[in-house]
């Protein structure tokens, strides 16, 4: 490092680990070829707090501020989905620490590369009934790869940036005051700042086998690894393919989960052998579709981390290398016809439904837009009533598949991309109101499916049971685009086909929130048993 100034204006010494040691970190970390930081106010964490304000103002890095720590981390959860790189969050000591684990186990079930900064009193402190101070140590648990306790005595030190190729990263940082130290600059000159370190990836396995009766399924998130690399896979396996996101995969069948949905439909389907890349967590159907297999191959570099008891036949933690025979052409026929039949239905749909909006989002996004959809009924409906396409960047949080934080991880991806839209229920857009609050330049559209409440389980077996608006539909009566644009969001509310797909056709600019009136809860949920009622007649 080179040497800084350790002298104020008066010309007397100054002597401060706190900031020697937050600028040790900070180095380390510009020099690793990080791009963003997410900070939160606070005085604990004022050295690393200004030594990266110190970096960004000479360009360094790209500083973001957020007031409140939930939101700061799923907003760096967003940004290290978007980018594929690492992203520091920094916040002080107490409270502040604890709203990080919504977004630190999400980052810990997807494998997403935080790189948790938290302040911390130093170790003398702890249970003294000192202010602010808690026990901080280890309070992510098991779901960071790797942890230290970090005090002024261990500089200089060496950042576990390994470690975060699999996962969050907790460094809890004890600083002593005086936490503000000289105004130099120096120490940032003569960096070398590196192209971030990729996976060091092994051999990969071979998956051999003589049926030719197979499905390819891929969940959601495709368990982190690269559409591009999955879809070529897809190609040389050869199989029917069904995809959760059938935004990213043109060659997936459409509407398999409302199709199979049909027993009669799933029994003539019945594959031999399965594989599966990533994690069906959106439909039933599908799900008990795969159990229906003989053989069972899984596919998810998480089998390694946080799935390490997952069951199956055959597991793989990367793609391997394919030899299979030729598919059976007239087993892929019968997906073809079933897949045909479906979205005859689907597009006969006339009735305003969240399965129509959902069909008109997912043909209507523009190509080359990145598309954040939130967990709960907004994922499942794309899911079932988009047409398979390609040309659309898709993201969402199914690492634990909660309603928190979605508001911010979209913001922080439409940070990374020049045009974002967003889709979330109503319960999802108000759990997260302060990610709103931000002063960068971002195109992001929201579009909130609002039906007053948990709509989802309308669908499931809570409904009808003593007390169910009060405890599952959650009814808020409130208006979503005014509470927006006193926020000053642009806001506006739509109930209609027409006006959806102009909404669609418009170019992104700013922030800007589209409320999407959708019908009654209890009626949605009727409509959507009629229409699986009606695929035994397909």
């Amino acid at each position: 490092m080179v040497e800084e100034s350790r002298y104020e204006d008066s010309g007397a010494p100054v002597i401060n680990p706190s900031t020697l040691l937050a600028r040790v970190i900070v180095r380390q970390i510009i020099e690793a070829g990080v791009r963003d930081v997410v900070i939160s106010p606070g005085s604990r964490n004022a050295p690393l707090s200004m030594a990266f304000h110190q970096a960004s103002t000479k360009g360094l890095i790209n500083l973001h501020v957020r007031i409140d720590e939930r939101t700061a981390a799923f907003f760096a959860l967003g940004i290290a989905k978007a980018s594929g790189l690492p992203v520091p969050i920094v916040c002080t000591s107490g409270t502040a620490v604890a709203n990080y684990h919504p977004a630190v186990l999400e980052a810990s079930h997807t494998n997403i590369p935080l790189l948790v900064l938290t302040a911390d009193r130093p170790a003398s402190l702890r249970k003294t009934g000192a202010n602010q101070t808690t026990e901080q140590a280890r309070i992510f648990g098991k779901a960071v790869r790797y942890f230290a306790d970090v005090s002024g005595s261990v500089y200089p030190m060496e950042l576990p940036f390994a470690s975060l190729q699999s996962g969050p990263v907790h460094l809890n940082i004890q600083f002593e005051e005086p936490l503000v130290g000289d105004k130099s600059d120096n120490w940032l000159n003569d960096l070398t700042i590196s192209v971030p370190k990729v996976f060091d990836r092994k051999t990969p396995g071979t998956f051999y086998t003589k049926s030719t009766r197979g499905v390819l399924v891929i969940g959601h998130d495709r368990g982190g690894l690269s559409a591009e690399a999955v879809r070529t896979f897809a190609d040389e396996l050869g199989w029917p393919v069904i995809a959760e996101d059938p935004l990213t995969f043109k060659n997936a069948i459409s509407h398999t989960s409302v199709f199979l949905t049909s027993k009669t439909i799933a029994e003539d389907l019945a594959p031999d052998t399965v594989v599966v890349i990533g994690r069906t967590t959106l439909s039933r159907s599908i799900n008990g579709f795969i159990k229906m297999a003989r053989k069972e191959i899984v596919i998810d570099p998480r089998m390694a981390t946080v799935d390490t008891d997952r069951l199956a036949d055959q597991k793989f933690t990367q793609l391997p290398v394919v030899e299979v025979q030729p598919a059976d052409a007239e087993y892929a026929e019968k997906w073809k016809k079933y897949s045909l039949r479906a979205q005859k239905m689907v597009a006969d749909i006339s009735t305003w439904s969240e399965q129509l909006i959902a069909r008109e989002i997912a043909a209507g996004v523009p190509t080359g837009t990145s598309l954040f959809i939130s967990s709960s009924r907004p994922i499942r409906d794309l899911e079932g009533f988009a047409v398979a396409r390609d040309g659309v960047e898709t993201f969402a949080n199914r690492g634990l598949a909660g309603i928190d934080g979605n508001i911010s991880t979209a913001l922080g991806i439409a940070s990374q991309r020049k045009e974002t839209i967003a889709v979330l229920g109503d319960l999802g857009f108000l759990h997260d109101l302060t990610g709103l609050i931000h002063k960068e330049a971002i195109n992001l559209k929201i579009f909130v499916i609002n039906n007053d409440g948990g709509g989802i389980f309308s669908t499931l077996s809570q409904r009808g049971v003593d007390g169910f608006e009060d405890v599952f539909g959650t009814p808020h009566g409130l208006d979503p685009a005014a509470i927006a644009a006193s926020m000053g969001v642009a806001a506006k509310t739509i109930g209609s086909q027409k006006e959806l797909i102009t909404e669609l056709s418009e170019p992104v600019k700013g922030l800007s929130v589209v409320v999407v009136n959708a019908p009654n809860r209890e009626a949605n949920a009727d409509f959507l048993k009629g229409i699986y009622n009606s695929v035994s007649s397909m």
